[in-house]
């Protein structure tokens, strides 16, 4: 193809020319947009890495301590007196007249053993009293009559003080012969087992004809030996309950305690302090505790298992924080405190640990803010910024408005699920389109069921 003829060479080459230059020009540009992008860039990730290492924390206070202190226990109930009766004397029982549960006073016939081997023991021991008692007699009037004889020539001197000795050894064998009588009627008491107290029978180990031990008790086929009957007064019970060391500190007459059982549930019984051991259990380091309470309608029975609610008083005056707030140190337990946005590391005293909480003795007050969940490396004058808390998260004690959990039955259970769920009045609770991934989809059957209820 020709060039036409009002082109030229020389333009052509300088239109060319023109081109080249725009495309530098344009490749320039480029690599200063590309240049100055990147050192803004830079800028950005050398102020992000700077804020981010900064560290984020929440700031707590400290709480005042309660002003009761509760805690839940493991307790046995025991009565009042308990006792097993064993046998005194050996032979065969030839009744017995009270059963299991049977009410009875004290001296109540429980049960009789034939033993005829004391009863033979018993006669021979009389008859020999009486053999006693003939002699002694019989050497007091000969002691009476030599000594009227003293003063003639009749007898001598030495033969009087004979005879008076003699009374006195016979008057000593009548004494050890009563004494044996009355030793064989005491085993003759004992063939009739009868109540120590009055109770209730818990157990009756024994039946007519059994052959009971006078070395212990009742002796059954397979050679063991076990008591015959077992009695309790359950009048009061007795509630023992092993209080753990961090708790041992909650111990005092002050306390009392309900007590909820297993048979009975929704019913609390109120019981007082009675008495402490004042010593740990090497093994378990616990501390028995006994509580009483008053049992007139025989609700309660020995050897229950029941959980003890246990209230003491408290001191308001202890600072409380969150267990997880403290930094232990080679100086001893911190607190990091933060002041115009700088860390400060104070040293504390800490009381007892409660487990999420711990008392604070000294070392802050309520006024001062501290790190909720302070990190190992954190270090005194680190710059800090603050952030609001999660909702719910750290919180030291709970709102007043949340309530214990009473106790409830099965049929409370049901009719609680079958219950409507409560509608959400506050703004705050209540998700948004577009938030928490609510859509009008997932709106549209809640308002269909609020319209329901």
């Amino acid at each position: 193809m020709n060039p036409s003829p009002h082109q030229t060479p020389s333009s052509a080459r300088g239109r060319g020319r023109l081109l080249i230059l725009i495309l530098l020009a344009v490749l320039a540009g480029l690599v200063v947009l590309g240049l100055v992008q990147r050192a803004l860039h830079r800028r950005e990730l050398v102020r992000e890495t700077q804020d981010s290492a900064i560290a984020r924390v929440v700031l707590i206070k400290a709480q005042p301590g309660p002003a009761t202190r509760t805690v839940d226990l493991p307790a046995n109930l025991a009565a009042w007196y308990e006792a097993p009766i064993y046998a005194q004397v050996s032979g065969y029982v030839k009744m017995w007249y009270k059963d299991y549960g049977a009410h009875v006073k004290r001296g109540d016939l429980l049960a009789e053993v034939s033993t005829p081997s004391i009863d033979a023991q018993y006669a021979a021991a009389k008859a020999h009293y009486e053999v006693i008692n003939a002699r002694y007699k019989l050497a007091l009037i000969t002691t009476q009559r030599w000594t009227a004889l003293r003063g003639t020539q009749a007898v001598s001197r030495q033969e009087v003080d004979v005879q008076a000795a003699n009374a006195a050894a016979q008057k000593a064998e009548l004494d050890a012969a009563a004494h044996e009588v009355e030793r064989v009627e005491a085993l003759e008491n004992f063939k009739r087992i009868v109540a120590p107290f009055d109770g209730i029978v818990t157990s009756r180990l024994v039946n007519v004809g059994d052959y009971v031990n006078a070395a212990g008790g009742n002796l059954n086929s397979r050679g063991a030996i076990a008591e015959l009957f077992s009695v309790a007064d359950v009048h009061r019970i007795r509630v023992f309950v092993s209080v753990p060391q961090d708790f041992a500190s909650v111990i005092s007459p002050r306390i009392s305690a309900e007590l909820s059982v297993p048979q009975y549930p929704g019913r609390v019984f109120k019981a007082r302090f009675l008495a402490t051991a004042n010593a740990f259990n090497a093994a378990t380091r616990t501390v028995t505790t006994e509580l009483v309470l008053d049992n007139p309608d025989g609700l309660l029975w020995p050897n229950s298992y029941a959980t003890a609610h246990i209230q003491a008083p408290g001191d308001p005056n202890v600072l409380i924080v969150p267990t997880s707030a403290l930094i232990f140190r080679a100086q001893g337990m911190q607190v990091a405190k933060v002041v115009n946005h700088h860390v400060r590391l104070e040293t504390v005293q800490v009381g007892t640990n409660f487990g999420m909480t711990t008392q604070v003795l000294s070392g802050m007050s309520l006024d001062d803010e501290i790190v909720a969940n302070p990190t190992a490396d954190m270090l005194d004058g680190d710059e800090v910024r603050v952030v609001t808390p999660t909702r719910g998260y750290n919180d030291v004690k709970p709102k007043d408005t949340e309530k214990p959990v009473p106790n409830v039955t099965s049929n409370d259970l049901r009719r609680v699920g079958a219950m409507p769920p409560p509608e959400e009045n506050s703004p705050d609770d209540q998700a948004k389109p577009g938030e928490r991934g609510a859509t009008a989809s997932d709106s549209a059957p809640v308002r269909q069921e609020q319209g329901q209820h």
